[in-house]
């Protein structure tokens, strides 16, 4: 039981290189972590990274054969025989 005390009171101890603004910080540290423990606060968990969001353009393709004039009008004409 004497070690154990012994321990204790090494870590109780500010050490010689340290200041005491330092051994303070990590007291106050050490108290908060145990208050934010007891009330339950967990450390946030990485969330998963989402998946890359589809961009939409502004103006959607359209889906019709482009012809060029001489052959529209052809099929204009032969359309116009046909029917």
């Amino acid at each position: 039981m004497a070690e154990k005390q012994e321990k204790k009171k090494k870590k109780t101890e500010p050490e010689a290189d340290e200041g005491v603004l330092v051994s303070a910080a990590k007291a106050i540290g050490a108290a908060a972590g145990k208050v934010a423990a007891l009330a339950g606060a967990a450390s946030p968990e990485p969330k998963a990274p989402s998946p890359p969001k589809v961009k939409i353009p502004k103006l959607q393709p359209k889906n019709k054969t482009r012809l060029p004039r001489r052959q529209k009008k052809a099929l204009q004409k032969g359309m116009a025989r046909k029917g």
